[in-house]
């Protein structure tokens, strides 16, 4: 017998099927209105049903190996993978003890952007808050979902204690200036996000210690009579005084480019990070810190052509932006960063195979790593998208079996997969386009 879930998905599919060609050129404004609040309303519906199966959809996981529900889903509807793993944490909040949000989300009186607001704000309160309160707190948000929108929900959240119980928010208060310092650790971020364009925006959230630290060391670089940068006075490998930029305020009067701060910080950061010493860094992807460039030696030697730059990937794009953003330089800048750092040689043939790295032993050597990274760039693991800095190298056939320690033998799998790998209730199959495909052994 059919679940009625599968059942009512079919349903709603063959109604949206009837209305196919419907033109909304021929709705009245009343219509569109009542049409465009109906739909948003049915839209959170399906949402909190998708999402109510996906709380409980960890053995669909299991039977192909992936990390969780979320990754499965990702790999099997092109899903962003960010996205599939936000619904499932709210997926998981919901189900675990949120059910006036719940409810009011299958309702449709809620939509899934309020409902992460509300579940969000509810587990940011303070551990010693009783449960009751936090109940009364969760009814109290979603009662005010009706009126406000999710970033005024948002403010409502922070101060919900002041509302629903004065006297605990006083207790927490104390609480929370006591113990400022680690929550800012906690709450630490840095992400990386490429804009397409040849730039990437970086965000970050850090402890005011941490940033008035970092503030020191950035004007101790954005000095304007600095002139050491590699970048240049005005950010580019030239002279001011003699070739002065419009766009930077440098003239041939005046030989200190008057750059606006943020941009002088912006330049700052830049030697910063090209400034600090991979020999003190720690080992990352079974070698010392390195950034692997692979270019053409003509290229290079020309200053003609682009180079690509291993690791990449581990910066998500905007989701409307080229997905590969960031992952190619011109041999300019190639030759640039070659002047101050150490350069990798990988020899290539014909096809790309890597023909000079690594000799045959126990473990893979660091070059036979670099090697794998790039043949492999991510974990190989069947929808996995695990940068191949943060895999681990596998033997196809074990070496206790004499599999030999070389790159035919060898295919990068994150920690997760690994195991996965070595489990004997799983069977792995290698596709022909190198990606390898777990199953639950029946």
């Amino acid at each position: 017998m059919t679940h009625p879930i599968i059942t009512t998905a079919g349903l709603i599919d063959d109604a949206l099927k009837a209305v196919v060609d419907a033109n909304p050129t021929f709705m009245s404004t009343t219509e569109k209105a009542d049409a465009l609040r109906e739909l948003v309303r049915l839209e959170s519906r399906v949402t909190e049903l998708r999402l109510r199966v996906m709380a409980d959809a960890a053995d669909v996981a299991a039977e192909t190996g992936a990390r969780d529900a979320a990754d499965w889903l990702a790999h099997e509807t092109r899903l962003r993978p960010e996205d599939a793993r936000a619904d499932l944490r709210l997926a998981t909040a919901l189900d675990r003890g949120r059910p006036e949000a719940g409810a009011a989300l299958r309702a449709g009186d809620v939509t899934p952007a309020q409902a992460r607001v509300v579940v969000r704000a509810l587990e940011d309160l303070p551990a010693v808050v009783p449960a009751e309160v936090v109940d009364e707190a969760e009814r109290v948000l979603v009662g005010h979902a009706a009126r406000f929108a999710p970033k005024q929900l948002a403010r409502i959240g922070r101060h919900i204690l002041s509302v629903v119980a004065p006297h605990v928010a006083d207790e927490a208060e104390a609480q929370r200036l006591a113990a400022q310092e680690q929550e800012a650790r906690r709450r630490t971020r840095v992400s990386l996000r490429r804009q397409g364009d040849g730039t990437t925006r970086l965000s970050a959230l850090l402890p005011d210690a941490i940033a008035t630290r970092l503030a020191h060391y950035l004007e101790a670089f954005a000095n304007p009579r600095c002139d050491d940068s590699p970048f240049g006075a005005a950010g580019v490998d030239r002279d001011p005084r003699v070739d002065p930029d419009p766009d930077d305020g440098a003239t041939a009067h005046d030989p200190v480019a008057r750059l606006p701060y943020p941009r002088r910080l912006g330049e700052a950061f830049c030697q910063l990070l090209e400034c600090l010493d991979p020999g003190r860094l720690p080992v990352h992807g079974g070698d010392a810190t390195t950034i692997v460039i692979t270019i053409d030696l003509d290229a290079l030697r020309s200053g003609i052509g682009a180079g690509d730059l291993l690791g990449a990937g581990t910066v998500p794009s905007d989701a409307h932006h080229d997905p590969c953003a960031g992952e190619h330089l011109s041999a300019g800048e190639v030759r640039r960063l070659a002047c101050n750092a150490r350069i990798l040689p990988a020899v290539l043939g014909g096809a790309s195979e890597v023909l000079d790295l690594g000799r045959a032993q126990r473990l893979f050597t660091a070059a036979q790593r670099r090697a794998l990274l790039l043949r492999d760039r991510t974990c190989r693991a069947e929808g996995c998208d695990i940068p191949g800095t943060w895999s681990e190298a596998h033997h196809w056939v074990p070496w206790s079996a004499d599999g030999p320690t070389d790159l035919a033998n060898g295919v990068l799998l994150c920690s997760h997969h690994h195991h996965r790998a070595h489990d004997p209730a799983f069977s792995t199959e290698r596709l022909a386009n190198g990606d390898v495909r777990f199953a639950r052994r029946t």
